[in-house]
């Protein structure tokens, strides 16, 4: 993600290829009996990876084909790894749209796929649920609806949450890029300035993914005078972050991350959590004993799925989508499913805080923390904290 020159030419020419590429067939589900293909595009492997979310899909998809699937019809479910790379998830969205005639894709979670495949998807008029959608293009297409919030309303949700509600002053924040999200991150910032009439005290977006060692950002926003840092990292690199500040002697700092830090794993690996480590999760807290969760827990730890976020979000992209598929009447294809997904009523769920359709974005997430020395997550409310509320 830091060889931002070579990044930019790939993704060039995977935008050529994009609006060059032939047209697939219908999508058709095939005929009475056949097998209804659904697809999925992930970054399993690279700097920044997201496998948990088709994983949880998959396993939905699995439970659905052994209950008997859709009147005996069964979900063949094809997930492709595009590594991170511009012209792999190129390549990946065509083979699953055109070559496997996809009827739909559903619980994809990728750091770049969005951005790089929304025109395609909607040359071939196909629509995607991602269960994690990470970048810019996931949430500015009419053909692309994440499960998710999504990290950049996340961002103006723990933002929210750190200047109103623990009246933080001095919040610096600290921004890992990838491909060209940075205006969309700042237009997150300036929404939570619109909404509380606070400023960031520093902006460093040269925070790179996947970094050995933090140490020099860290010491540069200590260095700024910052009480707070908002970061939006995935978990492996907020570890780094967090044991840099440990290093450093800086124990009195808040964290202000996001729901991508979210894990059991996560909260084992870090002892001292400064001031605390807070997180709006993007749906209902998993780590909280409760029955909200229960189905989706069962589900992944009797499939050995990590228990986080994105796992939660993958699930609830393939029970939306078998959901409206069980509503349908007449032929599956891709045609009817777009059909289906666009006219689709709003579904409620207790794991979000906010129904389901698609097109509609989820701007909801409940707070939670990390105390020293806990290793474990807390509530720290009794109810969802909503963007301008």
């Amino acid at each position: 993600m830091n060889k931002r020159a070579s990044g930019t030419a790939a993704l060039i020419a995977a935008t050529a290829l994009i609006l060059s590429g032939c047209a697939g067939g219908e999508g058709g589900g095939g005929g009475d009996g056949a097998p209804i293909v659904v697809g999925s595009v992930n970054t399993i492997s690279g700097p920044a990876t997201f496998p948990e979310a088709s994983q949880a899909a998959a396993a939905v998809f699995d439970q659905f084909n052994k209950d008997g699937g859709l009147d005996g019809r069964q979900i063949e479910y094809k997930t492709l790894d595009d590594k991170g790379d511009p012209a792999t998830a190129t390549a990946s969205a065509r083979e699953l749209v055109g070559s496997d005639e996809a009827v739909a894709l559903v619980g994809s979670a990728s750091l770049i796929e969005c951005e790089i495949n929304a025109k395609y998807y909607e040359q071939e008029k196909i629509l995607s649920i991602p269960g994690i959608g990470v970048d810019t293009g996931c949430f500015d297409s009419e053909n692309i609806s994440p499960a998710n919030v999504g990290p950049f309303n996340d961002m103006t949700l723990t933002l929210q949450y750190g200047s109103e509600v623990l009246g933080l002053d001095d919040i610096c924040i600290l921004l890992e890029i990838a491909g060209s999200t940075r205006p969309t991150y700042q237009a997150a910032i300036d929404k939570w300035t619109e909404i509380t009439g606070k400023e960031p005290k520093y902006i460093d977006d040269t925070v790179p993914y996947g970094a050995s060692d933090y140490t020099p950002y860290i010491v540069k926003a200590r260095d700024q005078g910052c009480k707070a840092l908002a970061i939006n990292p995935v978990e492996p690199d907020a570890i780094g972050q967090v044991k840099a500040a440990n290093a450093q002697g800086w124990d009195d700092v808040t964290w202000l991350y996001l729901t991508s830090v979210y894990s059991e794993n996560f909260a084992k690996a870090i002892d001292n959590a400064g001031a605390g480590i807070y997180v709006p999760a993007e749906f209902y807290p998993f780590t909280d004993d409760n029955e909200i969760n229960k189905d989706w827990r069962e589900l992944m730890t009797a499939n050995d799925i990590p228990l986080t976020s994105f796992s939660q979000g993958g699930y609830l992209a393939a029970k939306y989508f078998i959901e409206v598929l069980q509503g349908m009447k007449g032929d599956i294809n891709r045609e009817t499913v777009t059909a289906a997904l666009k006219d689709m009523k709003p579904i409620e769920n207790p794991m979000v805080g906010t129904p389901y359709a698609f097109g509609t974005q989820n701007t909801a997430g409940w707070p939670i923390i990390l105390k020293s020395g806990t290793n474990a997550w807390e509530k720290v409310s009794d109810d969802w904290l909503r963007i301008g509320e």
